[in-house]
């Protein structure tokens, strides 16, 4: 196996894992919206998961493991599409705000903080900012 194989197979390991995390917190109240369905849809495209993959996936999302990205801006990205997920059918019941706090402490988040970064992000994507200026202000909050 060569070096770029390596790679190409990790990227596309841990874009699975991060779509699969999407999958179960958009499932955390029992089922999908159509706002959650056509985020999906698109991210799908975006992480490069086939259809066969994406039906894998949809079918048993604990398949894949998160495996959280070094670099605390892709950490960061990736909170912002989960917290999108979270935030996309504007209903927020406790359960989804549970598991997105889960989640952010399995991308490397801390205890200590893990709310108050969880309740920053839902707070950006209340006032609709893109992904840059989310990455931004998460990164500038305690300044």
């Amino acid at each position: 196996m060569s070096i770029s194989d390596l790679f190409d197979s990790e990227f596309k390991s841990r874009n699975k894992g991060h779509f699969s995390a999407i999958v179960r917190v958009a499932l955390a109240d029992g089922d999908f919206s159509k706002e959650e369905k056509e985020f999906l849809d698109k991210l799908a495209i975006q992480l490069e998961i086939s259809q066969d993959e994406y039906n894998e996936i949809l079918e048993n999302p604990n398949k894949y493991p998160i495996n959280p990205p070094y670099l605390y801006t892709q950490r960061l990205e990736r909170l912002y599409d989960l917290s999108r997920m979270v935030y996309v059918d504007h209903v927020l019941g406790p359960k989804q705000k549970e598991i997105l706090t889960k989640f952010a402490l399995a991308l490397g988040f801390t205890p200590g903080n893990v709310n108050f970064i969880v309740d920053k992000a839902l707070s950006l994507l209340v006032m609709n900012v893109d992904s840059d200026t989310f990455v931004y202000e998460m990164t500038h909050m305690n300044k």
